[in-house]
């Protein structure tokens, strides 16, 4: 699905190119799955940080089998089901994938289902375990909970020993929080005073992808030595903080930016990936899927996904990747 004019989703035209061929630390990957998250619709509108020349195929995450391997690349072998990080090139029945941002699969992890963990779940576990070190038995307040990168902080937070308050808009997004774990599911409406409420002090740390007047209502729940997670801006309005509350509560703001930091740093983002999928194969978390599109659906898949209709993730399917 490719892009050569930037705009939104409906820009993405079906198109055929010649066989990609695997690099120096390249892995091909024969796609049977791919992620559709919101920085994709970004990206094909040339509003997001990473700015790919004309024209380019979209999609960062995908789940597959080894297809080939370029010199220097030593595994996994051919036919081994992966998952994997690609930034760029996702929505394609194959993609070339860094060698380190590729990761084996445990058995019984569905290929489609897959093919949406890297960036939310490498998102969620790397804010609330390296950057705010979330520990066992402090409050946990995630904005958005109920989308891509919110339910999986949910789920991450419970896993961790967390108390889990969900925020999310409406009864059906807030019921699905608490099927996936959430101790409580709260709306947006005197957010600040229903958190302290049901704490009694505020929240350790706060999760935020959604940004706009919810982040700074959210900054204001903080306890004592709280940290608040920054990890992007789905409302459109990027926060304005007001230092003297940090100063008031010895509170930290801290950026969240994984993909940056998985590439600076493969060898700590595959052992966050390797707890991830252990924990996924052992049932402590549940991927959340609520839609699959064909491929040549993509432009569909990822208005559904930019217009919030996506509870959880929304997923491609290829016709021609290798079960």
């Amino acid at each position: 699905m490719v892009v050569r004019e930037l705009g939104g989703p409906e820009v993405l035209t079906v198109a055929d190119g010649p066989q990609p061929q695997p690099g120096p630390g390249q892995v091909l990957v024969d796609v049977v799955g791919a992620g559709v998250n919101f920085p994709d619709g970004l990206i094909v509108a040339g509003t997001y940080q990473t700015k790919p020349e004309l024209p380019f195929v979209p999609g960062c995450e995908v789940a597959g089998t080894v297809a080939a391997l370029g010199d220097g690349v030593t595994g996994p072998p051919v036919g081994t089901r992966v998952v994997g990080f690609c930034g760029i090139g996702g929505y394609a029945t194959q993609v070339l994938v860094d060698a380190r941002m590729v990761h084996p699969l445990p058995e019984g992890v569905d290929l489609v289902e897959a093919s949406t963990i890297p960036v939310v779940y490498g998102t969620s576990y790397h804010g609330l375990v390296d950057r705010a070190g979330l520990a066992a038995g402090e409050t946990l307040l995630v904005l958005g909970a109920s989308g891509g990168v919110g339910l999986t902080a949910v789920q991450i937070g419970k896993a961790l020993g967390a108390t889990v308050i969900a925020a999310a808009s409406s009864e059906d997004k807030r019921e699905l929080c608490l099927a996936h774990g959430a101790d409580h599911a709260i709306g947006y409406d005197d957010l600040t005073a229903t958190v302290r409420a049901l704490t009694g002090v505020g929240a350790d740390v706060v999760y935020d992808p959604v940004g706009g007047d919810a982040a700074a209502a959210a900054l204001r729940a903080l306890a004592w030595a709280g940290r608040f997670l920054t990890v992007g801006y789905a409302a459109g309005a990027i926060p304005q903080v007001k230092l003297n509350r940090l100063l008031l509560t010895e509170g930290a703001v801290l950026g969240v930016l994984w993909g940056a930091w998985a590439r600076r740093d493969p060898a700590a983002n595959a052992a966050n990936m390797t707890t991830v999928l252990e924990w996924i194969a052992a049932g402590r978390l549940r991927p959340h899927v609520s839609e699959v599109f064909p491929l040549e659906e993509a432009a569909r898949a990822l208005g559904t996904v930019l217009n919030r209709g996506a509870r959880g993730k929304i997923a491609l399917r290829t016709s021609t990747g290798k079960e």
